[in-house]
């Protein structure tokens, strides 16, 4: 069974975001980037099903600029076989990447496709859901457990009551929640043998893609601060406070 898995090139969750002082977008110079925490959740899905005899292959994908690589050989160090970059410059919509993923998984006929259900900058999530209606695959969303029976897929799947088990045939679609599983670390000796494993790029043209977007960013703003907390001697106070300063009773 071949399984493909889309990463994103994300700046880390660990960096404090800056926005550029024209108010046209993040500030990304000289800043760490790392594989999206969902995307590395995914990964090791897959190579955790690998290490079971069920999945023979996997196949890791990444749409974005050629930097993004370096995303790719960390997965590729984890465990992947081998990898596609989809290189643009550009800053794509969910939808002109879930075409690409479709283009993608029409060329490399996987019989289980998995996602992080979103990513940390934009936190749309909503790729995963337009490339199962795109490719008219069963999509299992929020996966906290992926167990492959056959020609099927069991996906527990986190939802606001606890939890729901569905049953797709595969081919199917699945994004990952975070309890889903623990990543691991790549170890040195795996990360020199990821140089030498295959990474194929193409570009959105040669996909016949077309990535142009109808939505276009107006103005980017960091959140406004937060004024300091108080500390109120009663509940009578608290009352007042909340009624005549914060107007909110």
């Amino acid at each position: 069974m071949k399984v493909l898995v889309a990463v994103k090139r994300v700046v880390d969750y660990n960096v404090k975001v800056r926005v550029k002082a024209d108010n046209s977008g993040v500030d990304l110079a000289n800043v760490k980037m790392s594989m999206n925490p969902f995307c590395e959740i995914a990964v090791e899905e897959a190579v955790r099903l690998k290490e079971k005899g069920v999945a023979t292959e996997i196949v890791v994908v990444s749409i974005g600029p050629t930097t993004a690589q370096e995303q790719l050989r960390t997965a590729l160090a984890l465990g992947a076989d081998r990898a596609i970059l989809v290189e643009s410059a550009e800053e794509l919509t969910s939808l002109a990447v879930a075409k690409l993923l479709k283009a993608v998984v029409d060329k490399e006929q996987p019989q289980l496709v998995i996602l992080g259900k979103q990513a940390i900058d934009s936190d749309n999530n909503q790729t995963g859901q337009m490339l199962a209606a795109l490719t008219g695959y069963g999509q299992g969303t929020f996966a906290s457990k992926v167990e492959v029976n056959g020609d099927s897929v069991a996906v527990t799947r986190e939802i606001d009551g606890g939890a729901q088990t569905v049953s797709l045939k595969l081919p199917a679609i699945v994004t990952t929640d975070l309890r889903l599983n623990e990543p691991r670390y790549a170890s040195l000796p795996n990360i020199m043998k990821a140089k030498k494993k295959p990474l194929e790029s193409v570009t959105p043209d040669a996909l016949g893609v077309s990535t142009a977007s109808t939505n276009k960013t107006v103005k980017v703003e960091a959140p406004a601060a937060r004024s300091a907390g108080i500390k109120v001697k009663s509940v009578a106070e608290l009352v007042e406070k909340l009624k005549n300063e914060a107007k909110v009773i």
